[in-house]
């Protein structure tokens, strides 16, 4: 009997890109066929990463890819002008896609349903308008998504102006079970300078109310890690933290000779330092966390990737890695999963997305937080102030994360019995979440078979 054909759309970022594959690959094992559709600039990357593993692809999961309407040359980091210009010019190419998909093999091999990514809600208008079924992911966590739902009341009760912008910085409730929440720490008022932070506003205006267009509405999250976020949003049905059986869809081709060298290390020794796909330290800062680092006396395990730093070359401080080549290693990126369940590793210093969070938290890693921009900061408080399983590091009087902050924490987490109990805690509730029988693994169940 033929598999169940579904069309899959992520956001064309890391951060999105992984979880939409780890979904798709539990759907193959399900028994679906999967059209995974990505930019041009995010397919080749994910391409050119496989080039060294060989063909890790299934035979039930198709890479395609559709252009983002930007030159070559354009910053894909500039968040507001790639999401414009998407909108501007996928729908059609996506449309065509599908045709085609739907006229191949006399139609026995039809798209039957299109899970979108939730910040591509205009993939739910064309599936509408094809009368296909039509799913939602939401990648991140169930407070982010509601802080965005209720941006219509957040305006009206005048906590928010019309361009997104909080009439005053201040903790609010959206709900009296929901933690407190800081109208700075507002997802779209994390990025870039205000102008972008008003144009990303605006889309989200535009993208959630294409949010009624979805018969199903998922989540990588589960009720147990916040429970009060689900209960403001009720149609939605937490799946995760959502894993797959290997790693998939890398921006950049993995580094996997540090595996070895972690084997090398003590038990529980090890500081794995990694910040995601989209943070860019300057030089002084960098050499900061380098000195905290290398003051710390602990080994480490660093992704520096090339970016970043930005354009800057040979950032490091003078003679750091002769000094810490005995117990530090520097690479361009890790199987981060893989990482972070190897026995070696201490605690994970990490920029809070909410991968890196959940991957964190489901092999009960303690974690030192250094959020960076978009959901993080909201991240950072579930982990130190909610979970309790890691600690925050401040900035000084001038804007900087010291060396001095960075040994400090780092010491103070590792000496610290009842982060290490919490993490351990919550590394079962999230596991039995997606165990058979729990909360996540039946509502993928369910899920699955409607659409079916």
């Amino acid at each position: 009997m033929a598999r169940p054909h579904l069309l899959v759309v992520p956001y064309p970022a890391q951060g999105h890109v992984m979880p939409l594959m780890e979904l798709s690959h539990n759907l193959v094992d399900r028994g679906f066929k999967i059209t995974f559709v990505n930019t041009e600039s995010i397919h080749n990357r994910v391409v050119a990463s496989m080039s060294n593993s060989g063909d890790i692809y299934e035979d039930f999961i198709h890479l395609v890819s559709l252009p983002d309407g930007l030159e070559a040359e354009e910053d894909r980091n500039d968040l507001g002008k790639l999401s414009r210009s998407i909108i501007d010019v996928m729908p059609g190419p996506l449309e065509e896609l599908i045709k085609k998909i739907n006229e191949t093999n006399n139609g026995e091999d039809r798209i039957t349903c299109v899970i979108a990514d939730q910040n591509q809600g205009w993939v739910l208008e064309v599936a509408n308008k094809m009368s296909i079924k039509r799913a939602v992911v939401w990648p991140a966590s169930a407070a982010a998504l509601a802080a965005i739902l209720h941006i219509p009341k957040l305006i009206e009760e005048g906590i928010l102006d019309e361009d997104g912008i909080p009439i005053e910085n201040q903790m609010i409730h959206l709900s009296p079970t929901m933690p407190a929440m800081n109208t700075a720490h507002f997802v779209w008022l994390c990025m870039g300078d205000l102008a972008m932070q008003k144009a990303i506003f605006k889309l989200l205006i535009i993208n959630t109310p294409t949010i009624k267009f979805a018969d199903y509405l998922l989540c990588n999250s589960c009720d147990e890690l916040e429970p009060s976020a689900f209960t403001l949003i009720p149609n939605l049905k937490h799946i995760g933290p959502l894993f797959a059986s290997s790693r998939l869809a890398q921006l950049w081709p993995e580094d996997s000779t540090c595996l070895s060298w972690l084997d090398q290390q003590p038990a529980r020794s090890v500081i794995y330092v990694a910040f995601g796909s989209f943070t860019v330290m300057d030089k002084q800062q960098f050499g900061e966390l380098a000195l905290g680092l290398e003051q710390s006396g602990q080994p480490f395990l660093w992704v520096v990737r090339p970016d970043l730093t930005g354009d800057h070359t040979d950032v490091y401080p003078d003679g750091f890695e002769e000094r810490v080549r005995s117990r530090g290693r520097m690479v361009g990126w890790a199987p981060q999963r893989e990482v972070l369940a190897h026995p070696s590793v201490a605690c994970f210093l990490t920029h809070c997305g909410w991968n890196s969070t959940m991957e964190g938290l489901t092999v009960g890693v303690p974690l030192l937080c250094w959020p960076y921009f978009a959901d993080q900061m909201l991240n950072k408080s579930y982990i130190c102030d909610i979970w309790k399983i890691g600690l925050g590091l401040d900035t000084n009087e001038n804007g900087l994360i010291s060396k001095e902050e960075i040994k400090t924490k780092v010491l103070g987490l590792l000496a610290d019995e009842g982060i290490k109990e919490n993490a351990l805690k919550w590394k079962e509730i999230a596991k039995n979440s997606v165990s058979d029988g729990g909360t996540s693994s039946r509502n993928f169940d369910d899920f699955a078979e409607a659409i079916k």
